[in-house]
């Protein structure tokens, strides 16, 4: 439907820039736009939520690690002007700017002008395909598509910089205000980056809130605490630091002139006779000190994309309390792949304790399961793929070929769906089953002890 209404809107501006007459004298026409409105439309109408700009950031920059990280399998100096493979966010609250800055491997000039100033390319999809037609090959898990993330940066700021370099070029700056122009040019302090991609935003008056640090660590919790790749956040923290009023004193004394007269050294003893009989508790007082330093965000690993083999107990247990901020243990799980129509991996666990609103607004609930594509969140609003009857579930779905829409918050309707959902319902009553099971057979076990003993009792009489 969004595509469609593009369509409508670029067939209205469309405008005639080359004519090809043919011996019907048919004309063909290519389209054209206005492209501020465009940008506007591309902006505005895919992303429902402000806060996925820095989702889609943060991808790109794990696009660009992966890259680079690819890249050195074959040439080891790939790495040599930086070893670190990491996305480092800072702010500025004065100056009012947000800065997201990777090691990956960076844009050339010409990747500037090509990647950043054509809407709907995607520098990602690109690279996967040179890597796959070339000798390489390579099975890569990139997460940009459509090449139109980068743009939901404009949602919360009305000026972009970005500062890049690449190996096989000198650092370069691109800027633009999202209207019909952008500009490039060489980077005047030189290589500042080393490798990668910086990028800042000067943000809207109404988007002060990705000045707080509180916030912008939830955020990067919430949809990208699974990347691969070390996420730093630059925060600030608060410590009481005492200080000791003598010393403070002993520096005053230093200061002052020796040669002092003989009554006032009578005053001085009197007063330390004084302070003798005083509590010899030395004076002090605190002081409230703010140091920065850079603080890793996302931890938690994707366990769900190892083998259920190299995954322990505490794992499981960790991951499961991590997800659902859940106290107790979960009663069980089963992490399994799937393959075939559709492929993904997932992990389901049973709550330890039952939820105390587990049957209240019965048919409104639904699972809390997080729908994840290569360990990017995309939704945990299931409501098709697992019925109401298990909607006490928690876990996560990975899916690298699900049907998403441009904005990667929303699933499209599609067979895969269903196909999907069965697959997760059978796993999910498979691991009811198997609970089941093993309760059945403990009781057994209690009432076959319960027999032994009683029969031992009617031996000793």
């Amino acid at each position: 439907m969004l595509f469609r209404r593009w369509f409508v809107f670029l067939a209205a501006v469309a405008t005639p820039l080359t004519a090809v007459v043919s011996a019907q004298e048919e004309e063909t026409y290519e389209f054209q736009a206005e492209v501020s409105r465009l940008m506007d439309i591309i902006i505005n109408s895919l992303y429902k939520n402000k806060e996925i700009f820095l989702r889609e950031v943060i991808s790109n920059g794990s696009d660009a690690l992966d890259k680079i990280r690819f890249l050195s399998v074959s040439d080891e100096a790939a790495l040599a002007s930086k070893k670190e493979l990491e996305i480092r966010i800072s702010f500025d609250k004065e100056a009012r700017t947000l800065t997201i800055a990777d090691t990956g491997v960076g844009m050339t000039k010409e990747d500037l002008v090509t990647n950043l100033g054509t809407v709907a390319r995607s520098g990602t999809t690109n690279f996967v395909e040179a890597m796959s037609s070339g000798e390489a090959g390579g099975d890569l898990s990139l997460i940009g598509q459509f090449g139109v993330g980068f743009y939901s940066v404009y949602l919360v700021a009305d000026k972009v910089r970005v500062k890049s370099k690449n190996n096989a070029d000198s650092q370069h700056v691109w800027e633009s205000a999202a209207d019909s122009n952008f500009k490039v040019w060489k980077d005047p302090d030189g290589d500042t980056l080393g490798r990668g991609t910086e990028i800042t935003l000067f943000l809207k008056e109404d988007a002060g809130e990705f000045l707080d640090q509180d916030r912008l660590e939830d955020l990067v919790l919430r949809y990208s605490e699974f990347i691969t790749f070390p996420i730093y956040l630059y925060k600030s923290s608060t410590e009481t630091v005492t200080i000791d009023e003598e010393e403070e004193d002993a520096e005053d004394l230093d200061s002052e002139e020796e040669d002092e007269e003989e009554d006032e050294e009578d005053d001085e003893e009197y007063e330390e006779e004084e302070d003798d009989e005083e509590d010899d508790a030395p004076a002090s007082k605190t002081e409230q000190v703010t140091t920065w330093n850079w603080a890793q965000v996302n931890s938690q690993q994707a366990i769900w994309a190892r083998d259920s083999k190299d995954v322990t107990d505490d794992e499981y247990k960790s991951f499961y309390k991590s997800l659902s901020k859940d106290s107790a243990d979960p009663t069980t799980w089963i992490h399994f792949k799937a393959e075939g129509e559709v492929e993904f991996k997932s992990i389901l666990f049973v709550p330890g304790q039952v939820p105390f609103d587990m049957y209240d607004a019965y048919h409104t609930k639904s699972a809390q399961l997080r729908l994840y594509v290569r360990k990017v969140l995309i939704t945990d609003e299931f409501e098709d793929l697992v019925p109401r009857y298990l909607n006490f579930l928690r876990g996560v779905v990975d899916s690298d070929d699900l049907p998403l829409n441009v904005s990667r918050e929303t699933l499209q309707q599609h067979k895969v769906l269903k196909v999907m959902a069965k697959k997760l319902v059978r796993k999910a009553l498979e691991m009811l089953r198997k609970l089941a099971s093993s309760g059945e057979s403990g009781d057994d076990d209690d009432e076959d002890d319960d027999s032994e003993e009683s029969e031992e009792s009617e031996e000793s009489e």
